[in-house]
């Protein structure tokens, strides 16, 4: 069954990526609010097929768009000690290396109190200020 929500009708476009950023409060009164509000604050999504329908909206310029969206996993830099298959929460590295190419990895929100799954562990990262670093892809447990 799919996830479905809504979304700006500009920004409805099969393919098209976006990260949740959680609920609105201009929306608080809004009746189709649990449908816009069904998706993991911090998490990118990718629509995989847009409907017909449009309802109005007061934040979206234009009306909101019934879309169908999937999760894609989360990627982001762990330690270098942490190996694929192996669950837990996962302590991230603080960098306010803004320049850093690798920056968007490092700074990827992960819950405190949230187990994660590591599925797979990609090339390790170069970092610039020493951590020792590889990219993976973890799930929530």
């Amino acid at each position: 069954m799919p996830l479905v929500t809504l979304i700006g009708e500009k920004l409805a476009k099969k393919e098209n990526e976006f990260t949740y950023l959680g609920p609105n409060n201009e929306c608080r009164n809004c009746k189709l609010k649990t449908v816009c509000f069904n998706l993991k604050p911090g998490r990118k999504y990718k629509i995989t097929n847009v409907r017909d329908k449009r309802h109005n909206c007061n934040v979206h310029d234009g009306a909101a768009a019934v879309v169908e969206v999937e999760e894609i996993p989360i990627l982001t830099a762990i330690d270098k000690k942490l190996s694929e298959g192996s669950k837990g929460k996962i302590d991230k590295k603080e960098c306010q290396n803004i320049g850093c190419v690798n920056y968007e990895l490092c700074s990827i929100i992960l819950q405190k109190d949230k187990n994660y799954k590591i599925t797979k562990i990609y090339e390790s990262i170069d970092c610039p200020i020493g951590y020792d670093l590889q990219k993976a892809e973890l799930s929530e447990e």
